[in-house]
């Protein structure tokens, strides 16, 4: 059932899979094991239902009686914007994680139906190929390899694996909510018409997947910092493409206007945290600082004469090192080995 091409990149790797006890991580879980892949488990307990304790008992005997190593976390508790807050919570464990025992991939539980209602999101607030493209199977993050080997399988798929295979798991009745803008697109729209035309939209996504793969350049995103940058494709709709992808790695989502103002705009600032600008044949990501205390005329002469723009300046006066990057990057022009290759 799972994807061989995931299935290779997990081989003889070391993987943890980001576990809830629920259908889609409880079937990833003894397909992983069929596999014959090795892994260890991470969960998250938010606290929120009442059967949150049963599910982490749970989780302990699938990791006591496979001989898995498992990583708890308890959340603190969240009081707005559950679902985005939640997301960065668990993130943020499964990294530190990843960066502590060294791990190499994470596996996550992500299903056909996952996607379609992404892409159904998508489409409906506007988007283009790139974006309604949506989740791929394989992702490459800093420093580990995400890897969604159920991405290909519709959840009857899986509830089919586990009645079959007589497995134990859970369901969250959060998702039945369909107050939540996800669960209501997944109600009303994706899992009739998945229902209806599963293997179409299978083959869609794969032909939405080729195209993107011939539309969008990847292009390395450098970092010294919290300072990113990259060259710029010369196209606005692929520059943005970039920017979002590296935005969603620090948990910002881009607004259908803020896509629009990159569009046009040399220096823009996005969620009142970051400033997106164009310099030269660059695109520079850098935290947004108001300009709080004086800088010196020998600063600002040196920014003029570099052509840096008046917002971005605030930060590369705080950040030194940023700021003598930017001067090589704008003084020499594209230097490819500074481009491409880790500093």
């Amino acid at each position: 059932m799972l994807e061989p091409s995931s299935l290779e990149i997990l081989k003889n790797k070391k993987n943890l899979l980001a576990f809830s006890a629920g259908v889609d991580s409880s079937a990833l879980f003894f397909l992983l094991l069929k596999n014959y892949i090795k892994f260890d488990i991470a969960i998250v307990n938010y606290h929120v239902r009442k059967q949150s304790e049963e599910e982490l008992r749970y989780a302990h005997e699938l990791a006591l009686t496979h001989h898995l190593k498992i990583y708890t976390f308890d959340a603190p508790q969240i009081d707005k914007n559950f679902e985005a807050n939640a997301r960065k919570i668990r993130y943020d464990f499964f990294e530190e994680l990843i960066r502590t025992h060294h791990y190499e991939n994470l596996i996550t539980a992500h299903h056909l139906g996952d996607r379609f209602e992404w892409m159904l999101m998508q489409f409906c607030k506007g988007a283009g190929c790139a974006e309604i493209a949506g989740m791929e199977m394989v992702q490459k993050r800093e420093g580990y390899t995400l890897v969604r080997p159920l991405l290909r399988l519709d959840k009857k798929e899986l509830f089919a694996y586990l009645h079959a295979n007589q497995i134990k798991y859970f369901e969250d009745e959060s998702n039945f909510d369909e107050e939540i803008k996800r669960n209501s697109f997944r109600h009303s729209y994706a899992v009739p018409l998945l229902d209806k035309y599963l293997e179409g939209i299978k083959k869609s996504f794969d032909y939405l997947d080729e195209d993107k793969a011939i539309l969008v350049q990847e292009v390395p995103i450098k970092k010294l910092n919290d300072f990113a940058y990259f060259q710029t494709l010369g196209n606005p709709r692929a520059d943005i493409f970039i920017i979002d992808k590296y935005l969603k790695s620090q948990d910002y989502m881009l607004s259908a206007s803020e896509r629009e103002l990159l569009k046009t705009g040399l220096c823009t600032l996005v969620g009142r945290k970051f400033l997106v600008a164009k310099e030269e044949n660059f695109i520079l990501i850098i935290p947004y600082l108001q300009e709080d205390s004086p800088m010196p005329k020998e600063f600002k002469e040196a920014c003029r004469i570099l052509k840096i723009h008046p917002q971005l300046r605030p930060y590369f006066y705080k950040n030194h090192e940023a700021f003598l990057k930017i001067k090589e990057l704008l003084t020499l022009g594209i230097d490819s080995n500074d481009l491409f290759t880790s500093r």
